[in-house]
């Protein structure tokens, strides 16, 4: 089966993204896979998988901000920072208003700095977190630097002794979902845990283009998977797209450095890596700008002087 391009997985729960991949490389019989950025066993929802030549821009989607769907517990701790793991601290009936909550899940836009949690494959002296966490160890982290981009209040339920708060956010790359949880009950001064966190995109892959592992098997056994798979170029949308002049088509198919005079429109200075197209629409591939010698250097090719 002849596939390429972006396949957008709904990861079920309790599967880990190893777990996924190897399903779909069984399935695709294709063994060059790579996933996007990986979602703990627990989480569902997206999960785009790169699938050949696709896998060379897996760097480039892993960059890309995540939206996440998220209830918050308050009252309680744990020691993994979600319902995974045991309860450390639990309070009696907590009390808390809308305002306060809103108010204090708006003060986390913007940059701020995240302490990675102890449970977390995150390398310390090469030793992941948490094989130390599982021993019991617990070793000083450094604050990692995120982004919160957008944080919407969706549901409440504050009559529970433990309210649960529902929120959607969109952050940047590397937050963790479980920290940010936690950090807003402290700043309510109060214990608090993720119950549960659904990815709703990343970048621009939603959840409703996702597919099942069992709707994957269908598409497969139909012959009608590349219908659904999102193209390479179609998922860095977020470089600026350009197109190369016909007379210089025959570099570009060859790798050769180009001229900014050989674009068909300039490039501002802020742009630093392209997407670059033939006159017919043809992906060509990734571009660097040297803005200094207005030079276009191949990047990543997907056209070459075969096709």
């Amino acid at each position: 089966m002849n596939v390429e391009g972006i396949l957008p997985v709904l990861k079920p729960k309790g599967w880990t993204s190893h777990d996924v991949v190897a399903k779909v490389r069984g399935i695709l019989k294709i063994k060059r896979i790579g996933h996007t950025g990986t979602l703990d066993p627990e989480v569902t929802g997206v999960l785009p998988l790169c699938i050949g030549k696709a896998t060379r821009v897996v760097e480039y989607i892993q960059l890309l901000p995540k939206e996440y769907e998220v209830i918050l517990k308050l009252g309680i701790s744990t020691d993994t920072e979600d319902m995974t793991g045991n309860v450390i601290k639990q309070l009696g009936q907590v009390n808390v208003t809308k305002d306060q909550i809103e108010n204090t899940m708006l003060s986390f836009i913007g940059d701020i700095q995240q302490i990675p949690p102890m449970f977390s494959a995150v390398k310390i002296n090469g030793k992941k977190l948490y094989e130390l966490a599982r021993k019991g160890e617990e070793v000083e982290r450094k604050p990692r630097a995120v982004t919160i981009h957008k944080i919407d209040l969706l549901d409440f339920n504050l009559d529970l002794q433990h309210p649960e708060i529902k929120f959607r956010v969109l952050c940047s790359k590397g937050t963790y979902i479980r920290t940010l949880c936690v950090d807003i009950g402290r700043e309510l001064n109060l214990p608090a845990t993720m119950l549960s966190l659904v990815r709703t995109a990343t970048g621009n892959i939603d959840i409703n283009q996702c597919l099942s592992i069992d709707e994957i098997q269908k598409l497969v056994d139909d012959n009608a998977l590349n219908h659904k798979l999102i193209s390479i170029d179609q998922s860095i949308h977020h470089f600026p797209s350009f197109i190369i002049k016909e007379t210089q088509l025959q570099n570009a198919r060859f790798g050769k450095k180009l001229n900014f005079s050989d674009l068909k429109f300039r490039p501002e200075s802020t742009i630093d890596l392209i997407r670059l197209y033939s006159e017919n629409n043809v992906f060509i591939g990734i571009y660097k700008l040297d803005h200094i010698n207005q030079m276009v250097i191949p990047n990543k090719l997907f056209l070459n002087n075969q096709s």
